[in-house]
């Protein structure tokens, strides 16, 4: 039940509230601007629906409908996962999860979730990264995970921390009378060929980056770095041994 109203309680959250000002005078959130577009609550929405679809419809039907098109999942080896969940059938019962922690880029074009999942009698531990899609919404780009010996307890609060904004550089004043300009859509980067060893993103702004490479006998390290106060700081970094069970 505690989850349950922490969960609630960041959903109401809006990034206008991320956003106000904290007892110090610093911002909260790590460092989020009034206009800015950060809203971790959309990850954890995204993330709610995610494990009710998979309770619904199907574990791999569900992990199918929220994935974006290059998005990749560990079976336990790297695998492109629209390919690898084409057609396959789901399992009779499907897993279990709550999102604990966010991270979110300043724009709000990436964000990193972080919980726990459950099997039955298996348990462990999940990092999803949501990538923002060009009509709105979010789909996941990177799934991981592993199991653990004992059961992860949930938070009493979840934790949301939003990247500091890069700095902006002030243009020429347009003259009066002038229509706003609408600021320039950034070209579509093209697709990036899979290879198995390596993957990595970032925000459109680069205020949160992830990687993820995996050596030949399977063991991978996943990092999630983040603007915050002046630096780039790790906020994930996980490593799952080569025997390990896939996320």
């Amino acid at each position: 039940m505690k989850h349950l109203a922490a969960c609630l309680a960041l959903l109401a959250l809006t990034p206008a509230a991320l956003a106000q000002d904290g007892p110090s005078g610093a911002p909260r959130g790590g460092g989020v601007r009034l206009g800015s577009l950060a809203n971790p609550s959309a990850a954890i929405a995204a993330e709610i629906a995610f494990a009710r679809l998979a309770q619904e419809k199907g574990q791999w039907t569900a992990f199918k409908a929220t994935s974006a098109e290059d998005a990749v999942m560990f079976t336990p080896r790297m695998v492109l996962a629209q390919t690898w969940l084409k057609d396959r059938a789901n399992p009779p019962a499907g897993l279990n999860w709550q999102p604990h922690e966010v991270w979110s880029s300043c724009d709000g074009s990436l964000m990193v979730t972080h919980g726990a999942w459950q099997n039955g009698a298996k348990h462990g531990w999940f990092t999803t990264v949501w990538q923002r899609q060009e009509k709105g919404g979010y789909k996941w780009v990177l799934d991981h995970g592993d199991e653990t010996r004992e059961a992860i307890e949930a938070p009493d609060m979840l934790s949301a921390r939003v990247a500091e904004c890069p700095e902006r550089r002030a243009g020429p004043r347009p003259g009066p009378g002038a229509k706003p300009r609408k600021p320039a859509k950034p070209p579509k980067a093209p697709p990036v060929p899979f290879d198995p060893a390596h993957r990595e993103g970032r925000s459109n702004d680069g205020s949160l980056t992830w990687s993820v490479n995996v050596s030949p006998d399977g063991a991978r390290s996943f990092v999630a770095r983040m603007a915050s106060d002046g630096e780039v700081r790790d906020v994930r970094n996980e490593r799952v041994t080569g025997t390990g069970a896939g996320g």
